[in-house]
């Protein structure tokens, strides 16, 4: 046990990382010292931010909490604290069955873990982070909350409805980061495409990103988790217009049949979907699309996971994620349709879907040998330098590996790279003056 440490421990999303990092800011500036994501925890203190998403995030952040509890019983850490999404969701049960917690904290209220230590918020540092990412990039949440209903997704019953952050507050975040070296900026929320609607009843989306584009210092911003259904088209003319916003969105689409859309309570049809790709590639040629795709959701049949697969092929996304439907108490299909895919025919079209996407991302990888793109470098391992391209969101997408024999280069800058191979995932190349 190491006094004075803090270990804060982040499951989950990077919504998750972004109330870390505040916490911990509130923590250093009451003179502990902070140890994120430590793979040994050994802290005085130990907070673990978990994830309620889906079964498997759920078991991960029971298990933490577990092993965690195991080590206070053992005397390596005093004092327990668990925060976040499954603490919000299910506290009572929490409480009741791993005691050795010393208290849950909620989605909101985390904050009450200083007075609950003895301490207080410093009001200089309100709002503001430790970044725990390399420092030439970090993540912004521009909203927290859901106003969709998705039939399987319980996301609203944790988070609440949406609500936006002000403009002012969001870029002056944006200008603080900057003056610590932040070059990068992963926009993030729930649904970024209803950001404003409940601050002046119109999305302000693309006003923010002009204005965060203005801010001298900022290099790429990309976007993630937009929704399809009444997408907003101004926001291709700023991107289309400023070169500062990668040509890269995330916009979680979940399936292609209509009649499981419709059961889905996506309130979008395949044609109005196959539409928005269109216009979303013919506005911005060599925009690169990430999306999320799930199988196996209660009534899905053979005949619409192969209309799932054909569309992939159409699609053919540059980056794609799927997961196999879970039952979730307290939503809708919880408790209206039956879980009737069985898990092994889940697993199956899930395995199928992803073998699918690996030959479209070999092809599509394969593509850009020959080209130069513009690299920033993450780290180095080994033989290589990590970097990505403004195509590729860090820790989820394909990187590009530079040989550390062609000269030194540095973290957190830019380089022009020509790409010279490809696997199914990774680029490889060489800096060109």
């Amino acid at each position: 046990m190491k006094k004075g440490q803090v270990d804060i421990i982040t499951m989950g999303c990077s919504k998750n990382l972004v109330d870390s990092e505040l916490l911990m800011k509130q923590f250093e500036a009451n003179g502990f010292v902070c140890k994120h994501d430590a793979l040994h925890p050994q802290g005085e203190i130990v907070v673990i931010n978990t994830c309620g998403f889906i079964a498997d995030a759920k078991e991960e952040s029971i298990n933490m909490i577990l092993r965690c509890a195991m080590l206070k019983e053992q005397g390596k850490i005093r004092k327990l604290y668990v925060m976040g999404c499954l603490s919000q969701r299910y506290q009572k049960e929490l409480e009741e069955n791993i005691p050795q917690v010393d208290r849950y904290f909620g989605k909101f209220d985390y904050m009450q873990l200083l007075e609950e230590i003895g301490k207080k918020e410093v009001a200089i540092c309100a709002g503001k982070r430790t970044i725990t990412t390399p420092r030439h990039y970090a993540y912004l949440k521009i909203s927290e909350g859901c106003d969709r209903h998705c039939a399987y997704c319980a996301i609203p019953n944790m988070t609440g409805r949406h609500k936006s952050r002000p403009k002012v507050e969001i870029l002056a975040e944006v200008r603080d980061l900057v003056a610590q070296g932040v070059k990068e900026f992963q926009v993030i929320a729930q649904e970024l495409t209803y950001y404003g609607i409940d601050l002046s009843g119109r999305r302000e989306l693309a006003d923010l990103l002009r204005e965060m584009a203005a801010i001298d210092g900022v290099e790429w911003i990309r976007l993630h988790y937009a929704y399809p259904t009444q997408f907003p088209m101004d926001l291709l003319d700023v991107m289309r217009e400023n070169p500062k916003i990668c040509r890269y969105l995330d916009i979680a689409l979940q399936h292609i049949s209509d009649s499981v859309l419709e059961r889905m309570h996506r309130h979008t049809t395949k044609a109005e979907t196959m539409a928005l790709i269109e216009n979303l590639r013919a506005s911005m040629p060599g925009i690169h699309l990430r999306t999320t795709l799930m199988v196996g959701f209660p009534g899905e049949t053979e005949e619409e996971f192969e209309e799932l697969m054909e569309f992939v092929r159409w699609a053919r996304f540059e980056r794609m994620g799927a997961f196999a439907y879970s039952e979730e108490e307290d939503t809708f299909a919880g408790k209206n349709y039956e879980d009737d895919v069985p898990q092994e025919v889940k697993d199956d079209r899930l395995s199928l879907l992803m073998a699918l996407q690996q030959e479209i991302s070999t092809e599509i990888q394969a593509e850009k040998v020959g080209q130069t793109l513009r690299v920033i470098i993450d780290r180095r391992e080994r033989n290589y330098y990590i970097g990505r391209s403004e195509f590729s969101s860090p820790g989820v997408d394909p990187e590009v590996l530079i040989p550390v024999s062609e000269k030194r280069l540095y973290r957190g800058r830019f380089y022009q790279v020509e790409i010279t191979d490809s696997d199914e995932f990774d680029l490889y190349g060489r800096v060109v003056e």
